[in-house]
């Protein structure tokens, strides 16, 4: 019996590996969520100055990218080891600091570590070993990852969101979420009701309520779950936004005009809608009933 065939007949040595892969993916995507946001933004920037005939900013010789330089300590600079980096052990060992300067390492290294490896664990418990699973955790790291730099940056990076977006309708091809034609439908009618809804927006307040890359999540979820997950995924993320938007204005003292990031409640909505969305709907409907 091959790794494989074990995986497939034993689900809870399936899930363990699982865990362990989503502690070590969830490590590489606090790489990308510090790093892509500045090789974007290194990009524009060199874009520009070619577009205005001025010498560029970043000089070429600077190699920054998802690979180098190798990671450091943001205080002293020291070069992380690879035993300094093993998801969760090293923070607990290290008790939360540098061991060069001492000085604390952000909680949320650890927090993103830990969250994709439990939502990977989910994915694989409702999906089992399986080519869905797989995609599903693409899905689901990416989700992830498209959050938190929505969060800290309040854009959604194309290189994020185009990729996972083709990758639904390649999935879909085969089934595996939903049928081709409702695959292609979701893409195109998640990315025009937005579009919709900003327009309208914009024409009567003069001011733009949501980005583009919104538009770009909403086509990438609709192209996984097809056209009939939309519905639900708009509600609870609405929902759930305009709750967490009003908690945050009264007891926070969040200035109103301060945008907030709608793309994390569409990941988190479209992240339920594919593990539970039949559940869902079938429940609402016979509410409604």
């Amino acid at each position: 019996m091959n790794i494989f065939n074990y995986l497939a007949a034993e689900p809870y040595a399936m899930l363990f590996v699982v865990g362990i892969l989503g502690l070590i993916v969830g490590s590489f995507l606090n790489v990308v969520i510090y790093r892509l946001p500045i090789m974007m933004e290194r990009e524009w920037r060199k874009q520009c100055a070619e577009l205005s005939n001025v010498p560029s900013p970043i000089e070429d010789s600077e190699a920054f990218n998802l690979n180098q330089p190798r990671s450091r300590c943001p205080h002293c600079k020291h070069q992380i080891t690879a035993l300094e980096n093993i998801p969760i052990l090293s923070f607990i060992l290290q008790r939360g600091k540098c061991r060069h300067c001492h000085q604390n390492i952000s909680i949320r290294y650890p927090i993103i570590e830990v969250l994709s490896a439990i939502l990977a664990v989910i994915t694989a418990w409702h999906f089992g070993f399986s080519w869905a699973l797989l995609g599903a955790l693409a899905l689901t790291w990416a989700l992830l990852a498209a959050s938190v730099i929505d969060f800290d940056y309040q854009y959604l990076l194309d290189n994020i969101t185009l990729p996972l977006l083709w990758l639904g309708l390649l999935c879909n091809l085969f089934g595996l979420y939903t049928d081709i034609e409702s695959s292609v439908i979701g893409a195109m009618a998640g990315y025009l009701s937005l579009w919709s809804v900003y327009w309208l927006f914009k024409l009567f307040t003069g001011k733009e309520g949501m980005g583009y890359g919104d538009f770009k999540l909403l086509a990438l979820l609709g192209a996984w779950m097809g056209w009939q997950a939309l519905v639900v995924i708009i509600f609870m993320s609405s929902f759930v936004g305009a709750v967490v938007g009003i908690m945050l204005i009264i007891f926070r003292g969040h200035d109103k005009n301060i945008p907030i990031p709608f793309g994390p409640y569409l990941a988190a909505a479209g992240w339920i809608v594919l593990l539970w969305g039949d559940s869902i709907t079938e429940t609402y409907l016979q509410i409604l009933s």
